[in-house]
């Protein structure tokens, strides 16, 4: 509760504006790293493969296939890591394999939208993160932060089911990458401009 100045004075003032001023950068903070973090898990092309003939940033095709097969299944880890640990700040009292299941199904979600609409993907992404920021701001004594920290803690116990999570959602995303390989190479001729196609 912010307390409420009797008079106006440097101290009464600093007593009422700390907690304001910790809520807003804390606010700010995290609405940041969620806006980063939605954004790169809903980006369809993590790794950008270096075109010929134009000066673009990207990858080396040796390092953009090493990327993919070594480099996302980090990535793809920390994000099944981060939403759930945001999942259970949501739950009450649900067991933590649930929470592992919610998590990985809403990842690997966001990853296929996003071979079929990045807005969409994005809009999948950023609802979790951002319906807890809503939370707080409404009733921030909804959350438990022993029982959300109990959850937390039991994840290691069941690695093996994050594991077996963590090897579906790459499975997939390969299937999706080599799909969409083959269907950009099966339409590239299509899009080119009747010029160059003269040519």
């Amino acid at each position: 509760m912010i307390p409420i100045p009797e008079q106006f004075t440097a101290a009464e003032m600093w007593t009422v504006a700390k907690p304001f001023i910790i809520f807003v950068i804390a606010m700010v903070i995290y609405a940041i790293f969620i806006f980063k973090f939605y954004r790169f898990v809903a980006r369809r092309d993590i790794f950008h493969l270096r075109k010929k003939g134009k000066k673009e940033s990207g990858l080396h095709p040796a390092l953009y296939v090493l990327g993919w097969i070594f480099l996302y299944p980090f990535f793809a880890f920390i994000w099944f890591i981060i939403m759930s640990i945001l999942l259970s700040f949501l739950t009450r009292e649900q067991a933590i394999q649930n929470v592992l299941l919610v998590s990985v199904a809403l990842i690997t979600a966001v990853r296929v939208t996003a071979y079929y609409h990045e807005d969409l993907s994005k809009d999948l992404a950023k609802m979790l993160p951002f319906a807890l920021l809503g939370i707080v701001l409404v009733d921030i004594s909804y959350f438990s932060f022993s029982a959300s920290l109990d959850i937390v803690k039991q994840m290691p116990s069941l690695w093996e089911t994050m594991i077996y999570y963590l090897v579906f959602l790459i499975v997939i995303e390969f299937v999706l990458r080599i799909i969409h390989g083959i269907w950009y190479l099966w339409t590239k001729p299509r899009l080119l401009p009747e010029s160059t196609k003269k040519k």
